[in-house]
C-alpha cells in the first residue's frame, strides 16, 4: 500500500478548489420527548442538532469533532436525510434535499453514501460479502447482469484491499478491519461523490486504524471523493482532514483550516480539547498549559440559558455568557470562524 500524500500538499490541493459540494444552513434535528400512557403528548425535545451551518467543498475532507453525545453522528445522518430535519436547508450539488420527495431523494442518494461506525453491526450476518456489496446496485437497478455484478464487486474488493475470492464468505469470517473495508466497498458501489464517514476507525485496533485511514486517502485521490469525517481522535483528524468543525451540545463553535484551528484555537472548548491531546515531545508536554474542564455536559433536552458552554467554560463572562443567547459564528481571520462572546 502506498503512503498518502503529505498533509501540507493535500491541504494545498483541497483549499485551491473552493466550489461547495454541500451547503448546510440552520440545520436542526429535535427528537420529541413524550409523556402519557394512553394519550401521548409532547412535553419537550432533545435538541440533538441545533442550528448548524457549514459547507463541504469538492475534493476536501471536513472533520467534525467533539465529545460523545454532542450530535456529530446525528448531523451526518440528517445531512444525508436518513433523519429528516426539523428545520434548515441542505443543498447538495445544487439540489435542496429537505424538500425532495422520497422518489427524488432515492435517486440522489446514489451520489452520497455513508460508512458506518460499527463494522460488526452494519453488515447483515445472513448475507455474503458479494450480496452486501452488490445490494446498492440491485436496489437502484444500476447493473442487472449477474456476471457483470460479480465482476464489479470483485473489482471493488480489490480496490479496498481484499481478496476477490472472499465474495462468497460471510461477515463473521472477517476481522474488524476487514469488515470495515467491506463497508467501504459497499459505500463505493454506486460511485458517489460525497461520503459521510461516521467514526469509521473508532471500533478498530490502533494498527488497523492507520491502514483504513490510508485507504480512505488513496480512494479520495483516485476517485475524487469528498468526505465529512466524523471523529473524536483529534490526532487522526489533523492527519486526514483539510478543515475541521468543532461541535458542542448540538452546535458548531469553531470552524477553520486544520492548521488554523490546531495552531491557534479561539474557542475555550477547542482549547480544552486540544490540550488533552498528548504531545510526543516530553519537554513540550511538560511546558504546555492544560485546560481542565469541570462538570458534565448538560442534557440536550435542557440546555443552559445563554451560551451552551457556560456551565464548563473557564473564562465565561459574568452576565453576557449566562444571559445572552449563543453567539453566531464570526470570521475572525480568513477562513477561521468562532462562536464565542469573548471574540465579539
Amino acid at each position: 500500500m502506498t503512503s498518502p500524500a503529505p498533509a501540507a500538499q493535500k491541504r494545498a490541493t483541497g483549499s485551491a478548489n473552493r466550489e461547495a459540494l454541500m451547503q448546510v444552513r440552520g440545520l436542526k434535528k429535535y427528537f420529541p420527548i413524550t409523556a402519557g400512557l394512553i394519550v401521548q403528548r409532547q412535553v419537550g425535545a432533545v435538541k440533538a442538532v441545533d442550528d448548524v451551518s457549514f459547507e463541504v467543498y469538492k475534493g476536501e475532507t471536513l472533520g467534525l469533532v467533539g465529545e460523545s453525545g454532542c450530535g456529530k453522528s446525528t448531523t451526518g445522518r440528517t445531512v444525508l436525510q436518513l433523519y429528516r430535519p426539523t428545520a434548515g436547508s441542505v443543498v447538495f450539488e445544487g439540489k435542496e434535499l429537505t424538500t425532495m420527495s422520497d422518489g427524488d431523494l432515492r435517486a440522489t442518494r446514489q451520489r452520497m453514501q455513508m460508512i458506518f461506525q460499527d463494522p460488526y453491526a452494519s453488515l447483515n450476518p445472513r448475507m455474503s460479502v458479494g450480496n452486501i456489496v452488490s445490494e446498492p446496485l440491485r436496489i437502484h437497478k444500476v447493473m442487472s447482469n449477474k456476471k457483470e455484478q460479480q465482476e464489479y464487486v470483485e473489482q471493488l474488493l480489490i480496490k479496498v484491499g481484499l481478496n476477490p475470492y472472499f465474495i462468497n464468505r460471510y461477515p463473521h469470517e472477517f476481522s474488524g478491519g476487514q469488515r470495515q473495508r467491506i463497508g467501504i466497498a459497499r459505500a463505493l458501489a454506486l460511485r458517489p461523490s460525497f461520503i459521510v464517514a461516521d467514526e469509521p476507525i473508532s471500533a478498530l485496533d490502533v494498527s488497523i486504524q492507520a491502514q483504513v485511514v490510508n485507504l480512505l486517502e488513496e480512494l479520495q485521490d483516485e476517485l475524487n471523493l469528498t468526505y465529512l469525517f466524523i471523529a473524536h481522535d483529534l490526532s487522526m483528524v489533523r492527519h486526514i482532514c483539510d478543515r475541521v468543525a468543532v461541535m458542542y451540545l448540538g452546535k458548531i463553535v469553531e470552524v477553520g483550516t486544520v492548521d488554523n484551528v490546531y495552531d491557534n484555537p479561539l474557542h475555550p472548548y477547542t482549547q480544552a480539547l486540544l490540550s488533552a491531546v498528548p504531545v510526543p515531545d516530553p519537554i513540550k508536554e511538560k511546558a504546555r498549559q492544560r485546560v481542565i474542564l469541570t462538570g458534565d455536559v448538560p442534557s440536550p433536552a435542557r440546555p443552559p440559558l445563554g451560551c451552551n458552554f457556560n456551565t464548563r467554560c473557564p473564562v465565561a463572562l459574568t452576565g453576557v455568557c449566562y444571559e445572552e443567547p449563543d453567539p453566531p459564528l464570526i470570521e475572525l481571520e480568513p477562513g477561521h470562524w468562532v462562536a464565542c462572546h469573548r471574540a465579539v
